[in-house]
């Protein structure tokens, strides 16, 4: 006897999915996220109050084509009711950093007493804050959260020096729910 393969997320009161084909659509207080899920014989489909992510064929790659897709939505659904959050620590003992913020980029002036600013993407809707020697970045879009704060720890990067002695840098020390550091 085969085993189900199904995956069934959960959807909370005050959210609200809707599936047209493979398009996803989550909104919630926070907002609203949508996104493509295809993939040859998966289907996605609301039933009572969760949704259900299946395939007509039982094999390895179905199951984990079936899980990743789970997963996505369930984070979905945490964006546009919770949120994201990643919090990241300016650190020097060479030379000041100073972060700031212009338009869709992050720039970093004076690493290393470099004389070019480093930059970063601000990806999506993500929006970045500065709190003294903190760098806070929110958004309801996990991946685009995650990607800029990414973005902004690999602007700092060391090259050319001893990353031994030279620990400057901007680094990711808070993720969403878990502690890094």
């Amino acid at each position: 006897m085969p085993k189900e393969l199904a995956k069934f997320i959960d959807i909370p009161d005050g959210v609200d999915v809707q599936i047209d084909r493979s398009m996803v659509a989550v909104s919630g207080s926070k907002g609203k996220l949508e996104r493509d899920f295809w993939y040859p014989n998966i289907s996605i489909e609301v039933v009572n109050s969760s949704v259900k992510v299946d395939s007509g064929i039982q094999n390895r790659r179905q199951k984990a084509i079936i899980g990743t897709f789970a997963s996505h939505i369930a984070n979905m659904v945490d964006g546009v009711t919770e949120g994201f959050e990643y919090r990241l620590k300016i650190v020097y003992s060479h030379f000041p950093i100073q972060v700031k913020i212009a338009g869709n980029e992050v720039l970093i002036i004076n690493f290393l007493g470099e004389r070019k600013d480093r930059r970063a993407n601000i990806v999506g809707s993500s929006k970045v804050e500065i709190d003294g020697d903190e760098v806070i970045v929110t958004g309801i879009n996990k991946e685009d959260v995650g990607q800029t704060a990414a973005n902004i720890e690999q602007a700092t990067k060391i090259r050319r020096f001893d990353p031994r002695v030279f620990q400057d840098g901007i680094y990711i020390t808070f993720k969403g729910g878990k502690h890094v550091v």
